[in-house]
């Protein structure tokens, strides 16, 4: 076996274990590539190093589905963290947490990817202000304001209106500030 390969050791789901020989631990972050031959369908699932274990082991989490993989499988590691494309190709455009496009919208118009852990922005390259970012909704506006570069959870049943209120964040924010509205679930 090659340094850059190991052996699937244990599999409790999305959490899987693989040993290393004597070539050492690949560092947390780094992305691992397992090829799953289930029923005669071929895929492959990237693992992500999570933790050190004892005896060369990296124990890591599965960014896809595990059915299929068993103890023995062999595992490549890759020497490099998860990337993502960026860059304004990527816009209107569906990826998975791997980076890979889940939309049939034909090939990628960026070939720029940056690792999905990575350090935040400096502190002179930050605002310390904080800034309103006016929806144009009255309700939100007035009574509970979003700050611009913040977070904001959206919680309901079924029929209130969350998808309708979505849409017209984005349609708002797209017309009357030109920006980009990015959403994750």
């Amino acid at each position: 076996m090659s340094e850059n390969q190991a052996v699937v050791s244990q599999v409790m789901g999305a959490v899987v274990d693989v040993k290393f020989g004597g070539a050492g631990l690949p560092e947390i972050y780094t992305a691992l590539r397992a090829q799953i031959d289930a029923a005669g369908v071929k895929k492959e699932v990237v693992l992500e190093v999570q933790q050190h274990l004892e005896g060369g082991v990296a124990r890591c989490v599965a960014m896809g589905s595990t059915d299929g993989l068993r103890r023995g499988d062999i595992v490549k590691n890759t020497n490099e963290p998860i990337t993502v494309p960026v860059g304004r190709g990527v816009l209107g455009r569906i990826f998975n947490v791997v980076g890979d496009t889940v939309d049939d919208a034909g090939p990628l118009e960026t070939t720029e990817r940056l690792p999905i852990h990575r350090s935040a922005q400096s502190l002179e390259e930050q605002s310390t202000r904080a800034e309103i970012l006016e929806t144009g909704i009255k309700p939100i506006d007035l009574i509970c304001p979003f700050i611009r570069g913040g977070k904001v959870g959206a919680f309901g049943g079924a029929g209130v209106g969350k998808t309708v209120l979505i849409m017209e964040l984005i349609h708002n924010i797209a017309k009357a500030h030109g920006g980009f509205s990015v959403f994750t679930g």
